[in-house]
C-alpha cells in the first residue's frame, strides 16, 4: 500500500474513532444522584455561620421540600431541548459538581469556550459565572437552560410547557409555591439546592481550629509560602468569617493570553453589545464566541478589565480539575508554573502578577498545603487525584520557565515576545523576596 494512502486511511480511521468517542460520552445519561448529591449539613468545622445568614436571599428560603424539588429539576435531562442534558452533567457531585472537562459540553455534543466552575460552596460568590455576569444563583440558574450550547430551550415558555406537562412536577411546585409551574419558581428551586452543597471540614480548618496535627510538615511549610513568597494571599485570602480563599474580583492573570486578540475582539463585543446587550447576548458571546476571552470586559465594558476572570475559591481543587477558566491547565503543578512565571504578558496583565522566584521543592509544598483544603467528604479521591499529578509534574511540566520564574527575563533579559514582554522586576528586585514586592 502507498505510503500515502496508508496516512489517509489511518487519519480517517482516528477521525472515526474520535466521532464514535465523541457521540459515546454526548450520549452518556446524566449522572444519577448518589450520596455525594445529598443536602450537606452546615454543622462543618470552618463552616462561616455567621456569613450563612446573609447570603439566604428573603424571597426564597430554604425548605426540605422546596430542596427536594430543586435535586429533582437539578437531576432532569428534561430541562434540555433533547432529553440529554441535566445541569448534573456538567456539575456531577460524584467531580466536585463539576464535569472535569476542559470546557462543558451541551447538547448535541457541542463545548462552549468556559470551564464548569463548581458548585460547591457557589452560595457565597457575590457574583457568579467566571465573569460575574450574574448577582445570584437564581439569575444564574436562568442561563443554561436557554443556551443553545448548554441545554438548547429555546425560551422559557417552552420550558414551563414542559414542566406543566410532567404530572409529577405540577404537584410538587403546587405543594412548595403554590402554584403551577412557572421559571421563576423553577430557578429558585434550583437554587435552593445549591446552596445546600457546601464542603469545609478540611485539615487547615481543623488546623485553625486548634489542632496541630492536622497538617503535615510539608503542609504546614506550604501554608507559610501561600502568605509569603508565592503572594497566594493577595488573591485568595483567608480569614474566619470569610473562609473562601477569594478575594471575589476580577482579574488578568495572563491565561491564554498569548492565543487572545484581546483589543479587536473587545472592540467586536462592544458593537454587538451595543445593538442587543442583554444578559442573553452577554451569555451567547461568553459560551459560544472567541469573545469569551475578554472575560470580565462583556459585563462592564471598561477596558481594565480586558482579560480579567473572577477569583476562584481554592477549596476542593483536587476534584474539580482541570483549572482556570478555560481549563488550560491539566495539573496544580502547571497552574504553580504559570504564576512562578509571571503569567503570559500582556498589556492588561494585572499589576500583581510577577514572577515569584519559587523552587521546585516550594512548588511542591503549595501542591500539599492546597490538598488539606478538601473536604473530608471527597478526600478519598482528591488524594488519588494528588498522586496521579505529582507522578505527572516529575516528568511533564509544560508551563514551567525558571529562567522566567527567577528574573532571569525581563528588564536586564531578553524579555518576552512582544512590545509589553519586557516589564517584569529586574533581577535586582528579584533578589528580594518577592512578597514585599509592590502589588496591584
Amino acid at each position: 500500500m502507498p505510503a500515502r494512502r496508508f496516512t489517509v486511511l489511518i487519519a480517517t480511521a482516528a477521525i472515526f474513532l474520535l466521532t464514535v468517542s465523541d457521540v459515546a460520552w454526548a450520549t452518556m445519561p446524566p449522572p444519577k444522584p448518589g450520596p455525594l448529591a445529598e443536602p450537606q449539613t452546615t454543622h462543618q468545622v470552618g463552616f462561616p455561620d455567621r456569613l450563612y445568614k446573609f447570603v439566604i436571599p428573603p424571597d426564597n428560603p430554604e425548605s426540605p421540600a422546596k430542596v427536594a424539588l430543586g435535586k429533582a429539576l437539578f437531576f432532569d435531562p428534561r430541562l434540555s431541548v433533547d432529553n440529554t442534558v441535566a445541569c448534573a452533567n456538567c456539575h456531577d457531585p460524584d467531580k466536585g459538581f463539576t464535569d472535569q472537562l476542559r470546557t462543558a459540553m451541551g447538547v448535541h455534543a457541542q463545548f462552549g469556550q468556559r470551564n464548569a466552575p463548581t458548585v460547591l460552596n457557589a452560595m457565597f460568590n457575590i457574583e457568579q459565572f467566571w465573569d460575574g455576569r450574574r448577582a445570584t444563583l437564581e439569575d444564574q440558574a436562568r442561563d443554561p437552560i436557554l443556551n443553545p450550547i448548554e441545554m438548547g430551550m429555546p425560551d422559557q415558555q417552552t420550558v414551563v410547557k414542559k414542566l406543566n406537562s410532567i404530572p409529577e412536577y405540577q404537584r410538587e411546585f403546587n405543594a412548595v409555591f403554590g402554584q403551577a409551574p412557572n421559571y421563576d419558581n423553577l430557578v429558585k428551586a434550583i437554587a435552593a439546592y445549591e446552596r445546600t452543597q457546601i464542603a469545609f471540614d478540611s485539615p487547615f480548618d481543623r488546623f485553625m481550629a486548634g489542632d496541630d496535627q492536622a497538617l503535615t510538615a510539608q503542609q504546614k511549610r506550604g501554608w507559610a509560602l501561600f502568605n509569603g513568597q508565592g503572594r497566594c494571599m493577595s488573591c485568595h485570602g483567608w480569614n474566619p468569617t470569610r473562609p473562601l480563599f477569594t478575594d471575589d474580583r476580577f482579574h488578568n492573570i495572563g491565561v491564554s493570553a498569548h492565543n487572545a486578540k484581546f483589543v479587536p475582539h473587545a472592540r467586536q463585543a462592544l458593537a454587538l453589545l451595543s445593538q442587543a446587550g442583554g444578559p442573553q447576548e452577554i451569555d451567547r458571546l461568553a459560551i459560544a464566541t472567541d469573545m469569551s476571552e475578554v472575560g470580565r470586559f462583556l459585563v462592564t465594558k471598561q477596558p481594565h478589565d480586558i482579560g480579567a476572570f473572577r477569583t476562584m475559591g481554592l477549596r476542593n481543587l483536587y476534584v474539580t480539575e482541570p483549572y482556570f477558566h478555560d481549563g488550560s491547565q491539566a495539573t496544580i503543578w502547571d497552574t504553580l508554573d504559570h504564576y512562578n512565571k509571571g503569567g503570559v504578558q500582556n498589556p492588561f496583565l494585572d499589576g500583581g502578577i510577577v514572577p515569584l522566584g519559587l523552587s521546585s521543592q516550594q512548588e511542591d509544598d503549595l501542591a500539599a498545603f492546597l490538598l488539606s483544603l478538601t473536604s473530608q467528604r471527597y478526600m478519598t479521591q482528591a488524594k488519588q487525584e494528588y498522586a496521579r499529578q505529582f507522578r505527572i509534574s516529575r516528568t511533564t511540566r509544560p508551563q514551567r520557565d525558571t529562567a522566567a520564574a527567577m528574573g532571569l527575563k525581563g528588564r536586564e533579559g531578553p524579555g518576552f515576545e512582544g512590545p509589553f514582554g519586557d516589564i517584569g522586576p529586574s533581577q535586582q528586585e528579584m533578589a528580594l523576596n518577592p512578597a514585599l514586592l509592590g502589588g496591584y
